[in-house]
């Protein structure tokens, strides 16, 4: 992303991020981002039909909330005029989201842009099996008794058996392996143990845990309420009793027989929305608006898909080169929490030679991230990961970490599904 006139974060807020419980949530996608939004609009100076357009990253749509962007500025009050579009780049729809509003704003099309991300992934799905799609469009073709009597005889109770849409939406199509056995393989190549995994996992619990305690998450977090009028304030995932002896305790989830990679060490299956509010510099001067932050800088990589969890060191060294920083340069950084052995996996890549050499055309290896500038609140294996809201909440929290410990810079950066990272470099104003 070239340096033009600056592109201001006005605002933001997101819903809290709520565990999936082996059943559908108490919210849509639609009303996350609705409830977020609303939220968020409703302490702005300007009016929500002020806004010039409305995009918004979500990876699993519910099909009654077909463009689901334009649903939710609708429901937020934006009017029929204000256009609105949806995104979708795996676990980074949320920052595409931005991405997409840095490039109309840099193009003159847009001066006020709300964008973020949502998904209600609890409400992933159940298909039926292809076998029982076969079985259905048979019978309900059929013409007489005798055919339908055939097909009775034909039927088998397997055909019921539900495939899990969550699941097939995390297997990637190419290599065909589950985000998890990506995450596996990069354990592998680095020689990531299970101890290193689920210690990384307990210091994420505790750090969140700490976070909230210390109100650290109260700046962006914003109540919503159900149908029945219950308040959810606070990410819910977080667990006091995640440590290093509980987390050993689980089986491996995606390698049963020679796997490290756990339900404990990985991302939660999470509800949640995010919006931030970005502005030209044209709108900031004629609206009078306070910007809290600027996105210096956006990058996109690509990489192996079974190596996908590696995204972020191939998105962040590019920006980093760009400005001439080291990584310890930067006052903090999000790296999203996918699992446990993938973050360790990018700290080790930065850490040696022979990576940086091979695969960033580096002449050395980049060296270590302070750890108390690293995900400092936590990260996705507490709070969660709705899949199209997790790249906008790091861009969000990691302005929030800035203003809150009086740092200038950070990066958010993040790995994708399909072998892709995404990062960006954000200054405090």
């Amino acid at each position: 992303m070239a340096e033009h006139e600056p592109i201001y974060i006005v605002d933001g807020a997101r819903t809290p991020f709520l565990k999936s419980r082996n059943r559908p949530g108490p919210f849509a996608a639609s009303d996350l981002a609705a409830d977020a939004g609303r939220a968020l609009l409703l302490r702005q100076r300007f009016a929500p039909s002020d806004v010039d357009e409305v995009i918004l990253g979500c990876a699993a749509p519910s099909v009654d909330e077909v463009n689901i962007g334009r649903v939710a500025a609708l429901r937020m009050g934006c009017g029929d005029k204000v256009p609105a579009w949806t995104v979708m780049r795996n676990c980074a729809s949320g920052m595409q989201a931005l991405d997409s509003a840095i490039a109309d704003i840099r193009a003159g099309k847009s001066e006020l842009v709300l964008a973020g991300g949502v998904d209600a992934l609890s409400r992933a799905p159940l298909l039926y099996s292809e076998a029982m799609v076969h079985w259905l469009s048979s019978w309900y073709a059929a013409k007489s008794l005798g055919q339908r009597a055939a097909l009775v005889a034909r039927f088998r109770p397997a055909f019921l058996a539900p495939v899990i849409g969550l699941m097939k939406g995390l297997t990637d199509p190419m290599v065909g392996l589950l985000m998890g056995q990506t995450a596996e393989n990069l354990a592998y190549r680095f020689g990531i143990t299970r101890e290193q995994m689920d210690a990384y996992a307990a210091r994420s619990h505790a750090r969140t845990l700490a976070a909230q305690k210390a109100g650290h998450y109260d700046a962006e977090v914003v109540p919503v309420y159900d149908r029945a009028g219950k308040v959810y304030t606070a990410d819910d995932g977080v667990r006091e009793d995640s440590t290093p002896a509980n987390l050993a305790k689980l089986r491996p989830f995606f390698d049963r027989k020679y796997g490290n990679v756990t339900a404990g060490n990985s991302s939660q299956v999470t509800d949640g929305g995010v919006w931030l509010v970005l502005a030209s510099q044209r709108a900031v001067d004629e609206r009078g608006l306070v910007p809290r932050g600027r996105i210096v800088d956006a990058q996109w990589a690509g990489l192996d898909p079974a190596q996908m969890g590696l995204g972020p060191v191939h998105a962040a060294t590019p920006i980093l080169r760009r400005h001439g920083l080291a990584l310890n340069d930067l006052d903090c950084w999000e790296l999203n929490e996918a699992f446990a052995a993938q973050v360790l996996a990018c700290l080790r890549a930065w850490e040696s030679d022979d990576y940086c050499r091979s695969e960033l055309g580096l002449p050395g290896a980049l060296g270590a991230i302070d750890e108390d500038r690293l995900n400092v609140d936590g990260g996705a294996i507490a709070i969660g990961h709705p899949v199209g809201a997790s790249g906008a909440r790091i861009v969000l929290h990691v302005l929030n970490v800035l203003e809150r410990t009086g740092g200038q810079r950070g990066m958010a950066a993040i790995c994708i599904g399909g072998g892709l990272g995404g990062a960006m470099l954000v200054e405090r104003v």
